[in-house]
Order: structure tokens, then sequence, then C-alpha cells
């Protein structure tokens, strides 16, 4: 027998073990992630989504959606960086996500032109939060510049910190950042790219 052929005639063997093996950690996962949900123990949940933009981070607390990160993002770091300012109990858990999810896949079939969604802004404060609980206001398929949004905050020289704000969005897609543009109409800057950014302006154009 050719080494070839007990090469596969090991791998024929293995297989079912392999899969029963892969079946039990899919089984003790899922009783870890129900245990640790009763128990209070599941501070983030977390799970990923395809999407035409690549795939997403999606993250939750109990309180509310925490984290949408880009795949230009690194999603270890993003999430070791929850661990380390939100909470080291974070889990694989689609089902907090689900909501999310469906609603991801409605925005982004031109059928949902509002989120619903509970937000956690822990990640952000001050005037950065100010600014992110402004962008939902700025209406699907409408635009505004940084010193518009800069004003009708009453801050008209924030200009740079309402970039700022933006550039560090840590909900992106649903804390609608992609629609501040700067006052000569260009795009700006965007965490996810401005070929993403200009993606998501389109598809907003083209269903409004």
């Amino acid at each position: 027998m050719s080494t070839t052929d007990s090469q596969n005639e090991a791998d024929t063997l293995l297989s079912p073990l392999i899969d029963t093996n892969a079946d039990i950690l899919t089984q003790l996962h899922t009783r870890l992630v129900t245990e640790s949900e009763t128990a209070g123990l599941l501070d983030i949940a977390y799970h990923t989504t395809d999407t035409p933009v690549g795939k997403l981070l999606l993250a939750a607390t109990e309180k509310g959606l925490v984290r949408v990160a880009y795949q230009s993002e690194d999603h270890d770091r993003v999430l070791q960086a929850l661990a380390d300012k939100v909470s080291p109990r974070v889990l694989k858990a689609p089902k907090r996500l689900d909501p999310v999810v469906e609603q991801l896949d409605e925005y982004f079939t031109g059928e949902r032109t509002q989120f619903d969604l509970p937000l956690d802004l822990t990640l952000s404060g001050g005037f950065r939060k100010t600014v992110l609980e402004h962008l939902p206001e700025i209406p699907y398929g409408h635009t505004e510049s940084y010193s518009e949004v800069a004003k009708v905050l009453g801050n008209p020289k924030a200009v740079r910190a309402v970039g700022s704000a933006c550039a560090n969005n840590p909900l992106p897609v649903v804390v609608p950042c992609h629609r501040v543009l700067r006052s000569d109409g260009t795009l700006g800057g965007y965490l996810g790219g401005l070929k993403t950014k200009q993606t998501l302006l389109s598809l907003e154009a083209a269903a409004a």
C-alpha cells in the first residue's frame, strides 16, 4: 500500500471521530452560553455576520449593542479591547445578536431605513457621545457636514471634535457617521475605508 493510500485510509477512519468531537464541542459551547446567561455571567456576547461591506463583528451587553467592527479593525483586537474596557466575560453567543443581524440584513436589502435597537454607548463619553446621539437624527438618504453637526450641537467651533467622534464611532452603520461629509461635499475619513463609506451612501441614495 502506498503512502497516499495509507493517508487516505487514515483520514477515512478519523473523519467520524473528528465530526463527533466537533459536535461535542458545539454542544459544550451551547451549554456554556446558556448557563452563563442564566447565571448572569455573560457580560458581552458577540457574533460575526457577512454583509456587502465585509464581515462585521457585533458585540452586545445586556444593555444593548456596544460594538460593530469592520474586518480592517482586527476582530481579535476589538474583542480584547472590549475585555479590557468593559468586561473580561466575553463569549460567542449569536442569539443575543439575532435582532441586530436581522435589522442589518433588512438595511442592506433596502427594506429598513432606521435601526430600532437598544444601544450601549459605554465606549463613548462627553462630546463624542453627544455627537453619536445626534447622528441617527440625520435622515436616511441625507447628509450633514462636520460643521453643520457642530452648529446643531451648539458648538460651531468643534468641527474637529465632530470629526474625531465620527472617526472613533464604536457603532458604524447602525450609528450612521457615514452620513457626515466635509463642507465641500467630499467624503472625509471613515473607519471602514472610503470605499465602504461610498457604498453605504450609494445604498441609501438608491433606496431613498
